[in-house]
């Protein structure tokens, strides 16, 4: 009884924040368009199963995955999980199993991403196959499991957040300068997909479970910004993939001889 009106509640929620989104389309198409809309069953059909998926997925980030990241990170931190009698004389390495948690999280959450994949197809179509679509999210992907791995890290240790995503959009801005051009965009938007349904709700509880089980961490301070780990680093390692790529081209490219 309480998971059904949950879900109710969820779905009046979803519908007020949907209404305003369908009241610009429908407002731009009929009053300054002034033309009908194709296939305006299909559309109509379209927004209810919106609108019903995205109460049945909010409410089931409640009831599992928000919890579920918080549990593993309390059971990996717990010092009887880490064989460590005096919780004060833990050190960072220590909890190497958060640091793989990090990792196969945010890897596989990242190559399950919706977002993501819609991305790596319409790059596939527009670069004409250039861009394959598997190494696109395996970039991605493996920068999001790096990213986290770092983030943990610095919850862990309790360093600043701000030197992390500075010295990280840094090495973006040098990257930039002698990635290829075709590449660059592409991998500014592959940062931002990343921050989508899939990932933000594991990467936060993590994050937030975190904080809340490591002596001297405060959930507001250090539990949030792994987000932004993980919207950082998928653009390093598409930039790296593309140079790389350059790289092995430019090798095995015969060069002309040269005319007497």
């Amino acid at each position: 009884m309480n998971v059904l009106q949950g879900l109710l509640h969820t779905g009046l929620s979803t519908i007020l924040d949907v209404l305003p989104i369908a009241l610009i389309i429908f407002g731009f198409q009929f009053l300054y368009l002034k033309r009908p809309i194709p296939n305006l069953k299909r559309v109509l059909t379209g927004f209810v199963y919106v609108l019903i998926g995205l109460a049945f997925f909010l409410e089931g980030l409640e009831l599992a995955l928000f919890p579920l990241g918080k549990t593993m990170a309390a059971q990996l931190t717990n010092p009887g999980f880490l064989g460590i009698s005096n919780p004060a004389h833990i050190h960072w390495s220590d909890y190497y199993w958060v640091y793989a948690f990090a990792f196969a999280v945010g890897f596989s959450t990242t190559v399950a991403e919706p977002a993501l994949l819609a991305v790596a197809i319409k790059a596939n179509e527009v670069s004409g196959g250039a861009i394959g679509i598997w190494g696109l999210r395996t970039a991605v992907a493996l920068g999001v499991a790096l990213g986290l791995v770092l983030g943990t890290w610095r919850i862990v240790t309790g360093y600043p957040l701000h030197w992390f995503i500075i010295g990280g959009y840094l090495v973006v801005v040098i990257q930039t300068i002698f990635a290829p051009r075709m590449i660059i965009a592409l991998a500014y938007d592959s940062g931002g997909v990343t921050t989508s349904t899939v990932t933000v709700p594991l990467v936060a509880a993590l994050g937030l479970g975190l904080a809340h089980n490591i002596p001297g961490r405060s959930a507001l301070i250090d539990g949030f910004g792994l987000i932004a780990f993980a919207s950082l680093f998928p653009m390093i390692t598409v930039l790296a993939h593309a140079q790389i790529a350059q790289w092995r081209a430019n090798r095995t490219t015969p060069s002309l001889p040269q005319e007497n």
